[in-house]
């Protein structure tokens, strides 16, 4: 199965990532330092480029802006939990894995991704059902972060947390019911961090089965926090312990 990412960032993030991209459209006249650099790139890994006129990518993506520019890719391909700790235990660092229980907004998902990716996420897992999937605007919103790390769906988030504690992992909530302010507990290593879905937080359930519940305290009239800076605040608290933690060492 085929499908269509556009954006430079987008598309220049699967020419080096893990997907195979079959072809480039490129809008004639649509001169920029950044779409010939991609272009270039595109030659180097043998992918055809195509240049037509913007009449015809208009036609080709109705979802939003192409930039100019839009390739024919496979389907992102969902990885296994157990690649995620393989690609842990390989590396110089415990593994910190990332749950989301119920994203559904993919502007929310694709910036989720994208700073799970920086902070050396090493996995995150989406439920099969009551999610957004893996899609072209979850990969654009992204910035292409999708490329770079693996991504799981689970049909059932219980039992997969239920596994990832029997080998060891802390599963750690991120939720308003939680009993410390997530900068002020010691997060416990290797990480599983999850985050609740927009509005609902995480499901009852799911809650139940985590080791630890932490807050983001909230001082204004506002309630909560959109699900994508939630996440970004606690998956930097995890980064900044562990960074801390190795240079403690020396």
């Amino acid at each position: 199965m085929q499908e269509k990412l556009a954006g430079v960032n987008s598309i220049r993030e699967a020419l080096i990532g893990r997907r195979k991209v079959h072809k480039i459209f490129v809008q004639e006249g649509k001169a920029s330092k950044k779409v010939e650099e991609l272009v270039r790139l595109a030659q180097k890994k043998a992918v055809y480029v195509q240049y037509v006129e913007k009449q015809r990518l208009d036609e080709m993506y109705t979802v939003s802006n192409h930039q100019g520019i839009i390739a024919l890719v496979d389907s992102f391909r969902y990885a296994e939990v157990e690649e995620m700790l393989e690609k842990a235990a390989m590396s110089d660092r415990e593994a910190f894995l990332l749950i989301l229980d119920g994203i559904e907004d993919p502007q929310n998902m694709g910036s989720i991704i994208r700073t799970a990716e920086c902070a050396g996420v090493q996995g995150i897992i989406i439920p099969q059902h009551s999610s957004t999937e893996i899609t072209a605007a979850v990969a654009r919103a992204s910035a292409g972060a999708v490329e770079h790390i693996l991504i799981a769906r689970e049909t059932n988030l219980v039992n997969c947390i239920k596994s990832l504690k029997e080998k060891g992992l802390w599963v750690i909530g991120a939720d308003m019911a939680g009993e410390i302010n997530y900068y002020s507990c010691n997060m416990p290593s290797p990480t599983v961090l999850v985050i609740g879905g927009e509005g609902r937080g995480i499901r009852r359930l799911v809650k139940e089965n985590c080791d630890l519940l932490v807050k983001i305290p909230m001082l204004g009239s506002i309630p909560s926090l959109n699900a994508s800076v939630a996440a970004a605040l606690v998956m930097y608290e995890v980064l900044r312990q562990r960074e801390s933690l190795v240079k403690n060492t020396f």
